[in-house]
């Protein structure tokens, strides 16, 4: 649901700054960046040069460095062409769907991951930027419908999921006020990827002893608390029969 508003949102953006429907939806299906679209969108209507476009788009982007080194070890024995095409679905809302639902099944479920990025984002972030940049004429004041509050509102939805004790909560927080703080002095670019790595950094201080995770990912509580109950594997639940066959 986040991505379709994004991408809508996004295809009205695209269709102020002069793009074509072609344009704006092939941007879509080939850089598939979320954030970055919606920078490099701006940069072009204010005629910012393309070797700078490309500089800051790619800062921007540099987040995705950090999803990636987080799920290669899922990914270690997947095929590596698969892998590319994993790489390029790669979104902030992928990533947290995906990395968590890894954690609370206890191992890599491929299938998953498509879902995340293909039908969970992918497909309606395409057909809705083509609905905002053919239909967004038809809207007079796009901003009265408050659709600026959906890109934060989408990524607060993913990171409560995941906080799940102290240390998550301090990383949060500081990741956000330290972002928040940079991207005023700089740019948003320099902004999250600050916050991104101060954020966790910081974080990792927190003694293990204070922590107090509630639900740890890959626990039954994590699971009950993402609504999906009975989708964790507990050794400890295995029925005797499975583990008499599993000794013969």
């Amino acid at each position: 649901m986040s991505a379709a508003g994004f991408g809508f949102v996004y295809g009205l953006s695209a269709r102020d700054a002069g793009f074509s429907p072609i344009e704006a939806i092939a941007m879509s299906l080939i850089v598939f960046g979320g954030a970055s679209q919606f920078a490099a969108v701006g940069y072009v209507a204010s005629g910012l040069a393309w070797p700078a476009i490309v500089l800051l788009t790619g800062l921007l982007n540099a987040r995705h460095l950090l999803y990636s080194m987080a799920l290669a070890p899922w990914f270690r024995r997947v095929p590596f062409a698969r892998r590319a095409v994993a790489a390029h679905l790669l979104t902030d809302e992928a990533f947290a769907l995906s990395i968590a639902h890894f954690r609370r099944v206890g191992g890599t479920d491929e299938w998953g991951y498509w879902v995340a990025a293909i039908a969970s984002t992918l497909i309606p972030w395409n057909v809705a930027t083509a609905v905002g940049v053919i239909l967004g004429g038809q809207i007079p004041d796009p901003a009265q419908f408050g659709v600026d509050i959906i890109f934060p509102a989408a990524m607060i939805g993913l990171s409560v999921g995941l906080i799940t004790g102290r240390r998550e909560l301090v990383a949060a927080v500081v990741g956000a006020g330290v972002g928040v703080v940079v991207a005023l002095a700089t740019s948003p670019a320099v902004g999250i990827v600050t916050g991104g790595l101060v954020g966790p950094a910081v974080g990792l201080l927190v003694p293990a002893a204070v922590a107090r995770e509630t639900a740890p990912l890959g626990t039954t509580p994590s699971a009950e608390r993402y609504a999906m109950p009975g989708t964790h594997f507990d050794p400890e639940s295995e029925p005797a029969g499975a583990k008499d066959d599993d000794a013969r």
